[in-house]
């Protein structure tokens, strides 16, 4: 059986894309050490950061005001270090507005029904962390989703339809029952879990253990 790896994450988490660059490179050593095993299926699943952020979002510097306050500038001076490790030149000073996510978390959903969740993540990981881009906003859900595979209409009814959110806050509450309170974190088989961007070498750790665990 392949590996089954689930991410709770959040697409407006620095800390999130680069855990998702380590567990690609961490894919690519496990692939290298288990080339006759089938590829791990990898699913992403929602947690806000924010649960209470308003629909319309909020001015990026007064969040980060109220959330760092003077520390702010440090907090994502450490992270951007980090991230130029891993190859993601984080722009924080193009980002304006700080987005309630949910509707991004929705189509994520949406995404994995269709076998298109991979690239929907990363569009909008990139979208928002390179781009500054206000993930509030309809249009550029729609525009972003559309561009990673998905069909337009489709789209745009998942967007409208409120019980497709009701979906993702179902699991985002879910995940915080579970006792989840930061992310990245990382389940492997649905038993062994790793919390936080670790190297590519922890995950593979984690990866093989969970492999060599027998299913009870």
């Amino acid at each position: 059986m392949a590996l089954t790896i689930d991410v709770v994450s959040d697409v407006v988490c620095p800390w999130c894309f680069i855990g998702k660059r380590r567990l690609e490179e961490a894919l690519a050593l496990y692939a290298k050490e288990h080339p006759d095993a089938p590829a791990p299926e990898v699913t992403w699943r929602p947690f806000q950061l924010n649960p209470g952020m308003p629909d319309e979002g909020m001015s990026r510097e007064e969040y980060v005001q109220r959330k760092f306050g003077a520390q702010g500038g440090a907090v994502y001076g450490r992270v951007s270090a980090v991230g130029r490790e891993v190859g993601l030149p984080f722009a924080f000073d193009r980002i304006v507005r700080q987005p309630n996510t949910l509707a991004a978390h929705s189509l994520i959903e949406l995404a994995q029904a269709r076998g298109a969740q991979d690239a929907v993540v990363e569009a909008l990981f990139r979208a928002y962390f390179f781009d500054g881009l206000d993930l509030t906003l309809r249009d550029n859900l729609v525009a972003l989703a559309t561009g990673a595979g998905l069909d337009r209409t489709e789209v745009e009814a998942w967007l409208d339809d409120s019980n497709a959110r009701d979906l993702a806050s179902a699991e985002d509450q879910r995940a915080r029952e579970l006792g989840i309170e930061g992310v990245p974190f990382f389940v492997f088989n649905g038993r062994l879990a790793v919390s936080g961007a670790h190297p590519a070498e922890t995950l593979l750790e984690a990866m093989n253990q969970a492999q060599a665990t027998p299913q009870e």
